[in-house]
């Protein structure tokens, strides 16, 4: 009876299991992947184009976007505070959750920037208005053309 009490505090305190992570940004892994304080967030809602992935730009010429969305969110979040809302684990294990840094919604960020998608998938169309307005400014891989990042993935897969 007593292992119960201990069981759930450990479960509260686990990052799969809190409602919000809150700590400074250590990593920046990809454009929709960071470490805050030791746990791996997938972030909630978007999807970024693959560390390998390139595109095309305005010009027709190929681009690393997928490390220039990377380095964008590095720009935003790298050694600042932020706070994650956890929403999910994912099957990979990570944390999926809705990050800000000094009130600027970062998963929001990343997608009217673009340099990420809104992945309607996940999120139910939560930043389908930032995907459009960052379309209609051409801005990162709405500049020129590009093969969204999940079908990208599955394209590698199936070689």
């Amino acid at each position: 009876m007593r292992l119960l009490p201990a069981l759930a505090l450990l479960l509260a305190a686990s990052p799969a299991y809190a409602d919000t992570i809150t700590g400074r940004v250590d990593r920046v892994t990809d454009g929709d992947t960071m470490t805050v304080a030791g746990t791996k967030i997938r972030m909630h809602g978007i999807d970024a184009p693959e560390s390998k992935q390139e595109c095309d730009g305005a010009d027709g010429k190929p681009y690393p976007c997928g490390e220039r969305a990377r380095l964008a969110l590095e720009a935003m979040a790298l050694g600042r505070e932020v706070a994650c809302r956890v929403t999910d684990t994912d099957r990979y294990g990570r944390t999926v959750a809705q990050c800000s840094a000094g009130g600027t919604d970062l998963n929001e960020r990343m997608v009217r920037t673009g340099n990420a998608v809104d992945y309607r998938r996940y999120s139910k169309g939560a930043y389908s208005s930032a995907e459009a307005q960052a379309r209609a400014d051409k801005l990162g891989i709405w500049s020129g053309r590009f093969t969204m990042p999940d079908e990208w993935r599955r394209e590698r897969r199936e070689r």
